[in-house]
């Protein structure tokens, strides 16, 4: 971590509520120092998709993004085949990756962490060829997403617009039959959601505690009629869908899901919401980027395996712009 580069998102949320400018030269003095060269910029809209596009090339061996699972999506793209090193301060909504690395949400806290991370490597994901890094969804997840994005508009409460949303997908999510084939094996099923994880959820709160199993997760809610739905959505917000009999969950290396008569469906990755090619063909790409892995807190064991790697090798949704 010799050369750092890093791109602040300055419509992120945090930094909408504090001068994003002192906010820029606080990182840059937190981060310089050890043998360090620290460039930090702050950018909005295309310019900072523009710079994080750009992200990997140039002489910097590490890149730093500030902002939410949008801009660290992004990243994760540029970055491919650099050999470069990401790290994340979150500063967005959602945070999914920087939570399972054990990022801290405060950003003093992320700062001291980042300063002290070792670099591991940690498993990444293709839809159709393009990479990501945490969960794809259609169905309820993805009508989730559209109906977040437009609950968040009418500038509510975070709990009401959650709900009003909640309402809104259920609405929206009708079932469907679904084809999926695992790793060869087909499988059958009508339902209303499908979710698919890189490497397995096992910590509440829909966390992995492993970020380099080297696997795919499937999770399919069945269609078993409306309150066995209303069940299932519950079960999945209190962290109790495990012991669902109608959320069936498959895991493997290759995972394609297949939809009559449907040439292009919703899809809800890493937050970010868009239309996609049927089939949805899901790939494990082992080992695919490396990041910064701050050191584990006390009682923390939720990368506590991905971090002991390291060392010897390493939550939706929203539309429309980059976060």
């Amino acid at each position: 971590m010799a050369q750092l580069l890093v791109l602040l998102n300055a419509n992120a949320g945090t930094l909408l509520d504090r001068d994003a400018e002192e906010v820029r030269r606080h990182i840059a003095d937190a981060l310089d120092g050890g043998g360090r060269t620290v460039e930090v910029r702050l950018l909005r809209g295309k310019e900072l998709v523009k710079a994080i596009r750009a992200s990997g090339s140039g002489e910097h061996d590490t890149v730093i993004v500030g902002g939410g699972d949008g801009s660290v999506s992004l990243a994760v793209q540029s970055l491919e085949g650099s050999g470069k090193t990401l790290g994340i301060l979150p500063l967005g909504t959602l945070n999914l990756l920087a939570t399972d690395l054990g990022m801290p949400r405060d950003l003093d806290a992320a700062l001291a962490a980042l300063s002290d991370a070792q670099v591991g490597e940690i498993d990444l994901a293709t839809l159709n060829g393009r990479r990501f890094h945490t969960i794809s969804g259609m169905g309820f997840f993805s009508q989730m997403a559209r109906a977040r994005e437009t609950a968040r508009r009418w500038k509510l409460w975070r709990f009401f617009a959650v709900a009003i949303a909640a309402v809104f997908a259920l609405r929206r999510s009708g079932r469907f039959d679904l084809d999926v084939t695992v790793d060869g094996t087909d499988h059958h099923f009508q339902a209303f959601a499908a979710l698919a994880s890189i490497n397995r959820f096992t910590g509440p709160g829909w966390r992995r505690r492993r970020l380099d199993e080297g696997v795919l997760e499937l999770h399919v809610a069945e269609d078993r009629g409306g309150l066995a739905l209303l069940k299932a959505g519950a079960d999945m917000v209190t962290d109790n869908w495990r012991d669902n009999p109608g959320i069936i969950s498959l895991t493997g290396r290759e995972i394609v899901l297949r939809r009559a008569n449907r040439a292009r469906v919703w899809v809800s990755t890493d937050g970010e919401l868009g239309r996609e090619e049927m089939p949805l063909t899901y790939r494990i790409v082992p080992r695919g980027l490396k990041v910064l892995i701050p050191p584990a807190a006390e009682g923390e064991s939720a990368v506590v395996e991905a971090t002991e790697a390291a060392t010897t090798h390493a939550e939706a949704l929203q539309s429309g712009s980059i976060s």
